[in-house]
Order: C-alpha cells, then structure tokens, then sequence
C-alpha cells in the first residue's frame, strides 16, 4: 500500500469535488444576475467536470473570466473547509464503517434466525444426547 499515492489521489479528487462545487456556486450567482450566461456554462460544463483540472483548462480557452472565477470560489472553499475537514473525514469513515457493520451483522442474524436447520429448539431436539436426558 502506498500512502503517498493514495494521499495524492484522494486530493486530486477532492480538488475536481471543490471545483464542482465552485461551478455549482457560479451557475447559482449566474442564475440571479446573469441567466444567459448561467445557461452558457452549464451547456459548457455537461460532462466536462470530473477532472477538475481539466475543466479549468477548457473553460480558460473559452471564457477566462469565468474560469477565473471558478478558482477563486474553489479556493476560498477550501481554505474555509480545510481544518475541519481531516477530523470530519475521519469520524465519517468510523461512522460509516459502524453503520455498515450493524447493518452486517442484522442481517446475518435475520438469515441465521430464518433458517430453520440453525435455529436452536430444532437443534436441540435433534440432538441424540438431550434425548437421552428426558428418557
């Protein structure tokens, strides 16, 4: 496993998520002051947004103001997200994974209790030395 690379990878995902969010932002700004323009770079923007990088790329060659202003937004979300992003990341995770493990053993215990040849009044009937014990 290498840390690093996976360090690097999940911030160039979490920079192409700010950019998202950063277009979402302008399209809302856009909306109000500038309709056209708004439906403009949303038609732009159609499929072009999962790599965030690249979609600034594009968008400089066509409208610079605008990409422009996308990175502005991308970066003061960022610098308004950063320090609590790490604990928040962390704690989802445990969360997530003890949600996901309840909700795992719920259901294998629905299927043990559905499971007639598991239950245990069968099995303890079936058992030769609990019938010994009432003879």
């Amino acid at each position: 496993m290498n840390l690093k690379q996976i360090a690097k990878d999940t911030a160039k995902t979490l920079q192409s998520y700010l950019t998202y969010q950063a277009l979402r932002t302008v399209l809302a700004q856009l909306g109000e002051t500038n309709p056209p323009l708004e439906l403009w770079l949303h038609n732009f923007s159609a499929g072009k947004i999962q790599n965030g990088e690249s979609y600034i790329e594009q968008l400089l060659r066509e409208k610079p103001d605008l990409a422009l202003r996308i990175m502005t937004v991308r970066e003061h979300i960022a610098e308004e997200i950063i320090e609590f992003l790490p604990e928040m990341v962390t704690t989802g995770i445990q969360q997530a994974n003890m949600e996901q493990r309840r909700q795992h053993l719920e259901r294998i215990t629905r299927i043990d209790a559905s499971n007639p040849s598991l239950q245990p009044e069968q099995q303890a009937t079936s058992d030769p030395n609990l019938d010994n014990l009432s003879n």
